[in-house]
């Protein structure tokens, strides 16, 4: 793999800014590549009860990936910091740590996972068939959990030290790896069995398992200055309780958005096969305005922090602006094509029997748009607070939006007024609109910049 070029902070944000954010689009953009190629085999070779279970599948995937983002938050900011001050031995213990504590989560984890499975299925009100589908998948991609806690929480570590070309060169690999072995194992190529739907969730554990043994293979020869040494995975206590006083807000703030987003869906999914169908198609294309988002949010991230721990403050605001304007420029160009194309960007992914499908997607698509603005901003903007260590705010933000907006305007509109799965969309530009203006309020307070980690 290519050497990572040490980020240049003195010059202004502007080099680093885009340097950061390039292989983090392109690494996004594979990820979105397979999602969509999962979706489309779904929606192509297979049945509406597997692209219902599709639907809750990008939730479970979501959830798998984020459940160590509780480590995650919190050794991108304290090594960002670190390495802002030019300390590297902190940074690679640092890193260290953090692979400790992702190491004493994952067993629990993937048991409670694994004997729960049915349950967590049924709490999200999928019925016949896709319930049977969505158990299935998430019983063959559960035991590589220790492989993606590896992998989540390397990339982590390698982001607060200023490197993405790894994660971008990885998921080169994990996407190759899913999507061959996916289509081959749908349709049955070669000598290959032709498992269908199972082999759509094989295929998913395999790139989660290369992606793993990749990252692991980097740290423990030394990358971006943090390296795996077999003496720093002795349990440091201050280290890991600072990792996790700015892990734990952090990682409760995403994990709550995730855990609101199963209710959500489980909301539609009440209302029948169609609209949870529909509900993914429109999801998963609305997605592709993600990619510039995440990608200046981890920018913003990293820079925010190196420049605090720098002492230059001025250019961690700089830095978060300039995101923001690049990021959130794109994300509105996405909402845009959403807008005015939305019947075009549905017909690429359903066959013709599925008109009921495309019909009530459409608009789904338009209202997302609606709401493009005011998610760049949300996601922008949160990641940076989150990348200095101010993750009470974010996680104070989310929750309000989701559990005083989201779900009781998802039940009274689907439920008391009648609109179905268009009123549940509904409340969520409303959701949209208020947390991406509070977390502007919060960013332009300016408190984040005295934050301590």
């Amino acid at each position: 793999m290519p050497s990572s070029t040490p980020l240049d902070i003195k010059a202004g944000p502007l080099r680093p800014l885009w340097q950061l954010a390039w292989p983090v689009l392109l690494e996004q953009a594979l990820a979105m590549m397979v999602g969509f190629s999962d979706t489309f085999l779904t929606a192509r070779y297979l049945e509406q009860p597997h692209l219902a279970a599709m639907n809750l599948m990008a939730y479970a995937l979501w959830l798998i990936v984020d459940v160590f983002i509780v480590v995650s938050i919190g050794a991108t900011a304290v090594i960002a910091r670190h390495v802002g001050a030019g300390e590297a031995a902190p940074a690679s213990r640092a890193a260290n740590q953090s692979l400790l504590i992702g190491g004493v989560m994952v067993l629990p984890l993937m048991l409670i996972g694994m004997a729960l499975t049915e349950q967590l299925v049924a709490v999200m009100q999928l019925e016949g068939d896709a319930a049977i589908l969505a158990v299935q998948y998430l019983k063959i991609v559960l035991p590589a959990l220790p492989m993606v806690m590896v992998g989540t929480v390397a990339v982590a570590c390698l982001h607060g030290a200023g490197d993405t070309l790894s994660g971008f060169i990885t998921m080169g690999v994990v996407n190759l790896v899913n999507v061959v072995l996916s289509w081959a194992l749908v349709h049955g190529w070669g000598p290959l069995p032709r498992l269908g739907w199972q082999g759509i969730a094989i295929g998913t554990t395999a790139g989660y398992v290369a992606g793993g043994v990749i990252m692991l293979g980097l740290l423990l020869r030394g990358r971006a200055g943090l390296q795996i040494h077999w003496e720093c995975l002795a349990p440091d206590y201050n280290m890991i309780r600072r990792i996790l006083r700015i892990g734990v807000p952090g990682g409760v703030d995403v994990l709550a958005m995730i855990a609101c987003h199963f209710w959500f869906v489980s909301i539609i999914n009440q209302l029948g096969t169609v609209a949870a169908a529909a509900h993914g198609l429109a999801i998963r294309i609305e997605s592709l305005s993600y990619l510039p988002g995440y990608a200046f949010q981890v920018a913003a991230s990293t820079l925010a922090g190196q420049y605090l721990g720098a002492g230059q403050p001025r250019n961690a605001t700089r830095a978060v602006l300039m995101s923001c304007a690049l990021g959130g420029g794109v994300m509105c160009s996405a909402g845009l094509l959403f807008f005015f194309n939305a019947e075009t960007l549905i017909a690429t992914f359903v066959h013709g029997d599925m008109p009921t499908v495309q019909a009530l997607a459409a608009p789904l698509l338009r209202l997302a748009a609606v709401g493009t603005p005011f998610l760049a901003a949300t996601m922008i903007l949160s990641g940076a607070l989150r990348g200095v260590g101010d993750t009470r705010w974010p996680l104070a933000i989310t929750l309000f939006g989701l559990l005083a907006i989201r779900i009781p305007g998802a039940y009274v509109a689907t439920g008391w007024l009648g609109l179905g799965v268009r009123g549940a969309w509904i409340a969520m530009v409303f959701d949209l609109v208020a947390r991406g203006l509070l977390v502007s309020a919060r960013f332009w307070h300016g408190g984040w910049r005295k934050t301590r980690v």
